[in-house]
């Protein structure tokens, strides 16, 4: 798994989202599947005329 650098108010907000003891892994994988989620939502709105 790659390694990365996040400044500090990043890790703020990351901590801010955290729900008991969930890991970074965890956030970032959620963070991921909502945008995911949007895109694809986004993405077929516009096929519906």
């Amino acid at each position: 798994m790659p390694q990365i650098h996040l400044d500090e108010e990043t890790v703020e907000r990351l901590d801010s989202l955290r729900v008991e003891d969930e890991d970074y892994d965890e956030i970032v994988t959620e963070l991921i599947n909502i945008y995911e989620a949007q895109e694809m939502t986004l993405f077929h709105g516009g096929d519906e005329i």
